[in-house]
């Protein structure tokens, strides 16, 4: 149970130290989307990737060369989803989120809310977060398409133009 030999513990080493180059190299290659926390796609992405790595590490049925198919497999996947995304509006809106906006000056907007599944009491640690004492000292919060809340005090929309709230789904919102 807490030593089966000193060849597993080898194996370890050697397939680990391998299969994180190789990782590595990967990730390089591939780009800093490959990684980032932009959308759904991505957040599987990552966690695919460290599944994969100590599926490879742990699992002695696994080889490594299918581990870096593995590895070059969901990094082909996530070019082919960003490339898709990039060049065609319809494709980026099938498989990313839009923000939306949770509250609009000062106003809860409850059915955005509920939609979401974001609590009033978790919108308020955002506005304490961002250093704002209310909802009444914010122009907007946002859940944005990585589940992060963005709080625009009122300062950052300049007289109060919503131009940086443009393309938000504003489900129950009235100007």
């Amino acid at each position: 149970m807490f030593f089966e030999s000193w060849s597993s513990l080898l194996r370890v080493v050697i397939v680990g130290t391998l299969a994180y180059v190789a990782l590595v190299v990967l990730l390089r290659i591939s780009g800093k989307r490959t990684l980032a926390k932009l959308n759904a796609f991505d957040l599987v992405v990552t966690v695919a990737l460290g599944s994969t790595l100590a599926t490879v590490l742990l699992n002695r049925s696994v080889a490594l060369a299918e581990g870096v198919v593995a590895f070059l497999l969901l990094a082909g996947l996530q070019w082919l989803v960003a490339y898709g995304s990039v060049r065609s509006a319809r494709f980026d809106a099938l498989v990313k989120s839009e923000p939306t906006l949770l509250l609009h000056r000062g106003h809860f907007l409850d059915a955005a809310m509920r939609g979401q599944r974001v609590t009033r009491e978790e919108v308020v640690t955002a506005l304490r977060t961002s250093g704002l004492a209310g909802p009444e000292h914010a122009t907007a919060v946002v859940l944005e398409t990585d589940g992060s809340l963005s709080v625009l005090p009122h300062a950052a929309t300049g007289d109060g133009r919503p131009e940086v709230l443009q393309g938000l789904r504003r489900p129950g919102a009235t100007d």
